[in-house]
């Protein structure tokens, strides 16, 4: 069911602020487990541009175990190999299909496909509302409990009240600030600008590149339809002084990088309204909830861009949520939900330390600019490409960590059945 927020209150039993991968991923787990669910949503529509596409192999497993991969699939394109070259020489490459796993290529999924069969698969169940249009203005309390949010919306404002609210509204959640969970914002020495071009004839368009020149670098990854996605990164707030540059400073790097696509990016990308400019800061949440109250996604973990693990840490955070909350509200009372949210922190801490660790690391190597510590990153990835061992235990440390927990039984995660109606 689709709605807009209106005039007076209604009553739910989870509702989440945020239509984005982890919001609509619970949405739909909790309704398939019979839980009435309240999704509270400011856009009228899914048509949005987004950076996070790149889905990884663990996520590509998951959405085929929640029934959705297949309604995607014409919107994705496999990712077979990732390299890297540094000084424009090939230091790193790996091929995916050397890992045994049930699903070993990550993809590039642009999110309006993704969100909008989401979307659609709950909307067929009872007890699903989309709250289209609608913004959380405030939360509701008794207490030191969290009981709703209150919501305007076209036709003015509404309370939701809810036994459990989730704050799922992205890296500058307006919920946690209601809340005043406090948290530490890490801020990089870096920000990143991206843009779209032709995929070039030369490339393989399976292929994710990195590009690194001394303390410059960039993204070069392949999407749909026959695109790729550019990131670059400049200085911290830099992004002012390369504008008064002119576009010619945007074609100057992207020169240096990756000449192969610079025709693409001269016919693509003509002005700088052409790009969008990601802030890059990580950030941690040491409390993910309160009492009536938690969260996920970027909310609880703002990740950086590298190995583009937000979208796959959202929706493994939703798939490990829904069973644990929906169990608390069918068996017990307030303390029950928020041991529930409590485990479910437990849950996903420790891998999303792990890859918010991996990413600081990789931030601080690509930022080297001393030619003899650019000498030592150079060597490290080579000796990492040549020894398939420790080759191979990094990728799937990054890409596979739940099909490798699933497969050896460290770890299960259930995900709810589906009726037979949406099964078709």
């Amino acid at each position: 069911m689709t709605d807009t927020a209106g005039p007076g209150s209604v009553s739910t039993q989870v509702c989440i602020v945020g239509a984005g991968p982890a919001g609509l991923t619970l949405a739909l787990e909790l309704a398939r487990r019979s839980v009435a669910v309240t999704v509270v949503e400011q856009s009228a529509h899914f048509n949005r541009s987004f950076r996070g596409e790149s889905i990884s192999p663990d996520s590509v497993w998951l959405l085929e175990r929640l029934g959705i991969l297949d309604k995607v699939r014409d919107s994705t394109l496999e990712t077979h190999r990732m390299e890297i070259r540094d000084g424009g020489r090939l230091v790193l490459n790996a091929e995916f299909s050397a890992f045994d796993q049930p699903c070993p290529f990550p993809m590039e999924l642009p999110q309006p496909p993704l969100l909008a069969a989401l979307a659609e698969e709950a909307a067929a169940l009872p007890g699903f509302t989309l709250l289209r249009r609608s913004t959380a203005v405030e939360l509701l309390r008794e207490g030191e409990t969290v009981t709703g949010v209150r919501v305007r919306g076209p036709e003015g404002e509404t309370e939701v009240r809810a036994a459990l609210t989730v704050a799922a509204d992205g890296r500058f959640s307006k919920v946690r600030e209601m809340a005043g969970l406090p948290y530490e914002k890490i801020p990089l020495e870096r920000d990143f600008v991206w843009f779209k071009v032709p995929q070039p004839e030369v490339w393989d368009p399976h292929t994710y590149r990195v590009r690194i020149n001394g303390d410059r670098h960039g993204l070069f990854i392949p999407t749909v339809p026959d695109l790729v996605r550019v990131g670059f990164n400049i200085p911290k707030g830099g992004l002012r002084e390369m504008r008064k540059q002119g576009i010619d400073s945007l074609y100057a790097r992207v020169d240096e990088l990756a000449p192969e696509v610079s025709e693409g990016v001269r016919t693509s990308v003509t002005s700088w309204s052409d790009t969008s400019m990601l802030d890059i800061f990580t950030t941690v949440v040491p409390r993910w909830s309160l009492p009536g109250l938690v969260l996920v996604g970027d909310a609880a973990h703002t990740l950086t861009p590298v190995l583009g693990q937000g979208v796959n840490h959202a929706i493994a955070d939703a798939v490990v949520l829904a069973p644990l909350a929906a169990k608390a509200l069918a068996g017990g009372g307030p303390d029950s939900l928020l041991v529930a949210c409590r485990r479910f922190q437990q849950a996903r801490e420790e891998h999303v330390a792990r890859s918010r660790g991996l990413q600081m690391r990789q931030e601080r190597a690509f930022a080297l600019g001393d030619p003899a510590k650019v000498a030592l990153r150079r060597l490290a990835y080579r000796l990492v490409s040549s020894n398939g061992f420790l080759k191979r235990k990094i990728v799937a440390g990054i890409y596979y960590p739940l099909q490798e927990a699933h497969r050896s039984g460290r770890a299960v995660l259930p995900v709810a059945p589906r009726p037979t109606s949406s099964m078709s």
